[in-house]
């Protein structure tokens, strides 16, 4: 599938599940790849092309059903499961992660969370304990955890994804500002706040040239 299927179209796969919650909570059954698309700002083609890459979903003139899209989606992307996740890293970006409610709504549970300050180590927080560095490998294995969220700073950075791999990880979402050198069979997405506020500047500049 990886082979075929451009990354942009599994990531828009994901807003289009939002939207069908969204339609969903309106009490829209069904809904048009117009009005979908409409909704996301993108082209109805570009959502039809998406979606045919898993199969067909819809009937031509009446449109998707959004209960069975939804299920669909989620089957694509997994969702249909629970995953268990851990977060390294317990400060402030870490915690509010810990916490977040989507990623529970998604079927990703934070089992664990891992600090080296031992003011916050052995901590029980709404059901996410905190633990030392130390424990990662036992505490993935007896979680079975198999996604981790780095959110250390970029000196320790690399030695997390480490420890991570010899751990069992092969799935990790990177907070942290630096480039991580992971092995082939390691999935790894990087999330840079600063670069996305820096095209948000970008973009502001433009407009203040026009005005």
């Amino acid at each position: 599938m990886d082979r075929k299927i451009p990354e942009e179209t599994i990531i828009r796969l994901s807003y289009y599940l939002r939207a069908l919650f969204y339609f969903t909570e309106e009490n829209k059954k069904v809904v048009s790849s117009r009005q979908l698309a409409d909704f996301l700002k993108i082209s109805p083609h570009q959502l039809r092309k998406d979606l045919s890459y898993f199969g067909q979903f819809g009937k031509k003139g009446v449109g998707y059903s959004c209960p069975k899209l939804i299920d669909n989606i989620k089957e694509i992307l997994g969702l249909e499961r629970e995953w268990s996740a851990c977060v390294v890293g317990f400060g402030n970006l870490g915690r509010a992660l810990s916490f977040y409610k989507g990623f529970r709504d998604q079927g990703i549970c934070i089992k664990a969370a891992f600090d080296v300050d031992k003011n916050k180590q052995n901590k029980t927080i709404k059901d996410i304990t905190v633990y030392p560095l130390e424990k990662i490998k036992s505490i993935i294995k007896k979680q079975n955890i198999t996604i981790a969220i780095i959110t250390v700073p970029k000196e320790s950075a690399k030695q997390i994804a480490k420890i991570l791999y010899e751990s069992g990880i092969r799935a990790i979402l990177n907070f942290a500002p630096i480039k991580l050198d992971v092995p082939e069979e390691v999935i790894l997405k990087d999330v840079d706040f600063t670069c996305q506020l820096t095209y948000l500047t970008y973009r502001l500049k433009l407009l203040e040239k026009e005005d």
